[in-house]
């Protein structure tokens, strides 16, 4: 593929370990599960969905020097993703996570090699990274060395795609000034909205609010960019800047959760950001809501099996089941 298909992905490679119990355990009790250990983190799920999904795909993290980072090189090759790693005398990244009989999760992350990326190593990448279409990044990263990566695909004329999680993590001002289009979850939303516009909001009911209202939320939150809510089986909600509609002929709607049959929503928000990132870089003239329909309707097949990274489905599943998008 072309450069005009190239994604780069920045962000955390983490080995999962995954418990799955009838219920989620709160605190002081023990409960019984089925264990099982998978590959994970946001930037990797990232990366191996954009991959999957049809973009030619490159990752750049941090990686310590243990049978974590082997894991992560073998399998970034199966899928031909090109690895860019930087190495750390830290422990590859981990994650503890539990999943219950509705498919819903907690987790908990330990970052290890994946809080050593540096800004150097990923201006290190100059030359991949502008070459890409889109770049995605989240933040399981040190916020400088996102900010290096969408500042140099942005000067170079790419795209620069950031999901903002985990909602704890602020983003600096000069950040934001780099980002084209910003995905966050209900949960995300609303912490960051508080955190830099001081209005409190119930991630509960956003699914529900009026649509004007909304879209007044996204713009006070951040005029410039395309905002993507993502409100899981209520689908997603997308505002648009009035300057820049990427196409689409309205300036927010709603795009409607494709019906799947859940099992493991973890990684579900990774898949929809990958295939973004990817069908971006593949049919960048299509208006923006076609993007969004594939994206919803791929992490939505994900849902349907278990795991992170090993659950994101090819493309052509996706169209066997939904048809071309």
């Amino acid at each position: 593929m072309g450069a005009t298909s190239r994604v780069t992905v920045v962000g955390s490679f983490n080995v999962d370990h995954v418990w799955r119990c009838a219920e989620l355990p709160v605190p002081g009790q023990t409960l019984s599960g089925e264990y099982s250990s998978g590959p994970g983190g946001k930037g990797f799920n990232q990366a191996t969905a954009a991959a999957r999904a049809g973009a030619s795909t490159s990752f750049v993290c941090a990686l310590g020097e243990d049978v974590g980072a082997q894991w992560a090189r073998a399998l970034a090759a199966a899928d031909d993703i090109g690895l860019h790693d930087q190495c750390s005398t830290l422990p590859t990244g981990t994650a503890g996570i539990y999943v219950d009989h509705a498919g819903r999760n907690s987790i908990v992350i330990g970052p290890g090699a994946n809080a050593a990326l540096s800004q150097a190593f990923v201006e290190a990448q100059r030359a991949q990274i502008e070459a890409s279409a889109v770049v995605l990044a989240q933040l399981e990263s040190p916020i400088d060395a996102v900010a290096a990566a969408l500042r140099l695909v942005r000067a170079a004329g790419g795209l620069t795609l950031l999901n903002p999680a985990p909602a704890n993590v602020a983003v600096p001002p000069q950040l934001w000034e780099d980002v084209d289009v910003v995905t966050p979850n209900e949960t995300e939303f609303c912490a960051h909205l508080a955190r830099d516009c001081g209005e409190e909001v119930d991630p509960d009911t956003l699914a529900t609010r009026d649509d004007a209202a909304l879209h007044a939320l996204c713009r006070r939150w951040r005029p410039p960019a395309t905002v993507v809510v993502t409100l899981g089986a209520a689908g997603c909600f997308i505002s648009h800047p009035a300057g820049n509609l990427r196409g689409d002929t309205a300036v927010h709607y709603r795009v409607p959760a494709t019906a799947v049959a859940p099992v493991d929503t973890t990684g579900a928000g990774d898949a929809f950001n990958g295939a973004l990132a990817a069908s971006l870089a593949c049919a960048p003239g299509r208006p923006f809501q076609a993007h969004v329909r594939f994206a919803g309707a791929y992490a939505g097949v994900s849902t349907e099996r278990a795991g992170a990274a090993m659950s994101m489905p090819h493309r052509d599943e996706v169209e066997r089941r939904f048809g071309p998008f």
